[in-house]
């Protein structure tokens, strides 16, 4: 049996405990489905996500982290992340208003929505499938194994980044 996955010591080493924690969460709930990825991960339009996997059938999942309604409701660069994923996830801690949503500005008809602490995650609102283009998936895929793979070569060899 496969242990219990654990973050990278830098995933979000930055950033609130709440955030690590729910960070946490969904990479055991991506442990169970056979989702596999990484935090932080940048994007080609300049943002970052906060979190994205790939399934065995090569789906990509974003997922956007909040831990504060302030944060949430200050949030207008998400819709920038749906065109590098094929399913979109809210994630946030228990206790987190849920109310917001459910609103248009959070688009419930092609978000979905996972609660989360240190230990757990649960899906609330499965996310649906928005089939990446062809061109746009094989591009997407290449650059996650690519950045997947220099994460790993820089954990066997830390001075490796020093020489890029």
């Amino acid at each position: 049996m496969a242990s219990s996955p654990t973050l990278p010591d830098d995933c979000f080493a930055h950033a609130p405990l709440a955030a690590q924690d729910v960070a946490r969460g969904v990479t055991r709930l991506f442990f169970r489905k056979d989702w596999f990825g990484m935090c932080e991960v940048p994007l080609p339009n300049g943002r970052r996500a906060d979190m994205m996997a790939i399934c065995a059938k090569g789906t990509l999942t974003i997922v956007e982290i909040k831990v504060s309604r302030a944060d949430l409701l200050g949030d207008h660069k998400w819709p920038d992340y749906l065109d590098y994923c094929d399913r979109f996830f809210w994630a946030v801690p228990a206790g987190f208003g849920l109310d917001p949503f459910e609103g248009a500005d959070f688009r419930p008809d092609c978000c979905g929505l996972i609660v989360a602490d240190r230990y757990d995650a649960a899906v609330i609102r499965e996310a649906p499938v928005r089939a990446l283009a062809a061109a746009r998936r094989k591009a997407e895929t290449l650059r996650f194994a690519r950045r997947a793979a220099r994460r790993l070569s820089g954990e066997a060899d830390p001075s490796i980044e020093g020489l890029l």
